[in-house]
């Protein structure tokens, strides 16, 4: 089976040649002289040349550091951006190996026919065509041979030059390059392992099951392994060229593309962070595919809420919002000038909302978020990255599939629904339940615990304390934690009401959110009574 990049082995590869030829490379282009500022820094053509000659795993860092506008000028982005990934096809003696030996069974006994001229060839594997005995249309992803350790002797290169060039010119600290590299090998360690890309496959299947416009291939999950993901055959073409012959077909195709977008982001946690033109096809029933899911995205729930509260800041051109929500989605983040931090956001703000609101882009947006933090001192997670290059790619691709269409139309309906549904009812309440459960959980545990605690410290070096005054102490602290509990289910209920009356959803929805704030306020001045009695007694 195959095996996934680990960087702590990579760094015990013998990488010495390797090494030796990438300082040739950069010696031969100027890099090394523009490090030791006895000239200019290469032109950016020649920065992508430099790339595409060092090789497969380069010209992908090199397209992870096209996502980085906060780390260099836009030049050299829109350069970097320009980079090709298509390599020459592999020879079919050594697509028909690697389907063996990961599958265990020869190639005539897995299909009945089998293309060996590839659909298409890219840096980490091609596709064929074939059909399984029962007659099934599929399409088999094979990855390169010897890929696995030309990319971990690449990283191991790479890293080991990053770490040289900081402590030969400290001012490349600032780039924050080791920080890149970790995270561009964690990328290559999803992108290579076929099984992940399978689960992600099943995970968006199910979030998009009821999405009418939109197929995703589904996994024959026994013809698939590490290197090799055997799948539906999409019989669509690209949706760029559709378009030119269907443009009436366009703007369902681009409500589809974002409802998608939002809807796996806000729902299920989970985006597609690829979705260029190669891989949005349009089948012959109008319906959209989405191809290869190498390249996701996923957020947790509390990174969810923070961005959800990101865009609304940014909607709202509220800074100071936008700029707590940003540093939610960074906990890691330390030493942040965070004075200098809403300044520069409230300048990108402005000039985001300075020309026509119709002009928006979320993408443009999130870089200028990106390069604000980045100047002070936020250590941006990786997964930010990622999604502010899914929308800048979609929001590239609708521009190109419908030029003068205001797609942000589609978004702010798209974000309503997912805003309606938020506030629900059943999402109230299954949100407060949960709260409820682990505040019950925490009173039921809390006292037991507190008593270990202190009996233990009875035991100790504090002998002279009685054990009694420590129990009735721990009786004290459990009542207290009970009555916590049921103030904050209570506080809990009144919030959730109070969010069904604001959303103004209309009906018995605004009849629940009332009772549940009139419920909570009873059930707080009882407690309130309760504690007057209990005082009034003591005295």
């Amino acid at each position: 089976m195959a095996d996934v990049i680990d960087l702590r082995e990579c760094r015990e590869l013998q990488t010495g040649p390797r090494l030796r030829q990438i300082l040739g490379v950069l010696a031969r282009h100027k890099f090394l002289g523009a490090l030791l500022s006895k000239r200019r820094w290469p032109a950016p053509k020649e920065v992508r040349e430099t790339v595409e000659e060092l090789g497969l795993t380069f010209i992908k860092f090199g397209q992870v550091l096209a996502m980085r506008r906060d780390l260099l000028p836009d030049a050299y982005i829109d350069e970097l951006e320009l980079l090709h990934d298509q390599l020459p096809a592999m020879g079919f003696d050594e697509v028909r190996g690697t389907i063996e030996s990961e599958l265990g069974v020869p190639l005539a006994g897995l299909f009945s026919s089998f293309c060996e001229t590839p659909l298409a060839a890219a840096t980490i594997a091609q596709v064929h065509e074939a059909t399984m005995p029962g007659g099934r249309h599929v399409a088999v992803k094979v990855q390169r041979p010897c890929l696995k350790e030309m990319i971990a002797t690449d990283i191991a290169a790479l890293t080991r030059l990053v770490a040289l060039g900081e402590r030969l010119f400290p001012r490349l600290r600032a780039l924050d390059l080791r920080v890149v590299v970790s995270e561009f090998a964690k990328s290559l360690n999803r992108e290579t392992d076929f099984r992940r890309e399978a689960r992600s496959i099943v995970l968006f299947r199910s979030a998009l099951a009821d999405v009418p416009d939109l197929w995703i291939q589904d996994v024959v999950a026994e013809y698939s392994s590490g290197a090799v993901l055997t799948l539906e055959f999409s019989p669509g073409e690209r949706v760029d060229l559709y378009a030119k012959l269907h443009p009436e077909a366009v703007p369902r195709a681009i409500n589809t593309l974002v409802r998608l977008m939002l809807q796996t982001i806000f729902e299920a946690g989970l985006f597609h962070a690829d979705p260029h033109p190669g891989n949005v096809f349009v089948l012959p029933d109008g319906r959209l595919s989405l191809l290869d899911f190498g390249m996701t995205g996923e957020l947790d729930e509390p990174m969810r809420e923070s961005l959800a509260l990101l865009l609304e800041a940014v909607v709202k051109c509220d800074a100071r919002a936008a700029t707590e929500a940003y540093l939610e989605m960074a906990p890691g983040s330390e030493s942040v000038n965070r004075a200098a931090l809403l300044v520069d956001v409230r300048a990108a703000l402005y000039e985001i909302h300075s020309g026509d609101l119709a002009d928006v882009s979320i993408g443009d947006a999130f870089e200028s978020l990106l390069r604000a933090g980045s100047r002070n001192g936020v250590h941006n997670p990786g997964e930010f990255f990622l999604l502010t290059r899914a929308f800048v790619i979609l929001e590239a691709l609708i521009c190109q599939l419908a030029p003068d269409l205001d797609y942000m139309d589609s978004f702010r309906e798209e974000i309503a629904r997912l805003t309606k549904q938020h506030f629900s009812p059943a999402r109230i309440k299954d949100k407060t339940t949960r709260l409820v459960r682990e505040l019950e959980r925490l009173a039921s545990d809390a006292p037991g615990d507190t008593r270990r605690i202190l009996r233990r410290i009875g035991e100790g070096n504090l002998g002279q304390v009685q054990a009694p005054a420590l129990e009735a102490l721990g009786d004290r602290i459990s009542g207290d934690l009970k009555r916590l509990t049921h103030s904050m289910a209570l506080a809990a209920l009144i919030v959730g009401g109070s969010m069904l009356e604001m959303v103004s959803l209309g009906g018995w929805r605004e009849l629940v959110g009332a009772t549940m704030i009139v419920a909570g306020l009873l059930g707080t001045l009882v407690l309130s009574l309760a504690a007057l009695r209990r005082r009034l007694g003591r005295r």
